[in-house]
């Protein structure tokens, strides 16, 4: 039994859901999500998705809430977005971005550069007294999660002063430091 595979998807309002040959495609305001689903069944009955799966082998029963999961995503996205926060702690360490170009200064020679991907919004806020903080929004959950994962491995916040990038609301596991 499926806990979270068996719970219906209720679609927002100006959301529609398309089902052909596999594929799941969703339209919103926000945009337009498209995903390939083998072994599971989709249906759209009055303004609700079910997700089912054809039997109970282990396949179809490690997939069956996987694909109730990412379906949601898509509906969420295209109506309302994912953003995710990034902030940069440690002195000296800065962001800013020119359209779709971040650049990142964190304590190394040269500053790093990245282009984002045009899916992706992003914004940079610097307040005097504050850490920097990066905005990255889009419609796609797993883009701006990969996207955000990329930016956080440039500096990982390190255990001992927890200088580096981290997600705003992120507890660290902080250490202590020598005892003398």
């Amino acid at each position: 039994m499926s806990r979270i595979g068996n719970n219906p998807i209720a679609i927002p309002e100006g959301v529609t859901v398309e089902v052909k040959d596999e594929v799941v495609t969703v339209k919103g305001k926000l945009g337009t999500l498209s995903q390939e689903f083998t072994g599971a069944a989709v249906k759209v009955e009055e303004g609700q998705i079910f997700v089912t799966r054809p039997s109970d082998s282990k396949e179809h029963k490690a997939k069956h809430g996987l694909y109730r999961s990412l379906i949601y995503n898509m509906t969420q996205g295209v109506s309302k977005g994912w953003v995710k926060e990034l902030e940069l702690v440690g002195v000296g360490y800065r962001a800013s971005n020119q359209g779709q170009k971040l650049d990142l200064a964190l304590g190394f020679s040269h500053n790093i550069i990245m282009d984002i991907a045009p899916e992706v919004k992003i914004e940079t806020v610097s307040d005097k007294g504050k850490n920097p903080i990066i905005k990255l929004s889009s419609h796609d959950k797993q883009l701006v999660g990969q996207v955000a994962a990329k930016i956080r491995s440039f500096r990982k916040p390190e255990p001992y002063k927890g200088k580096g990038i981290k997600f705003v609301g992120e507890e660290l596991r902080r250490k202590a430091g020598k005892s003398a």
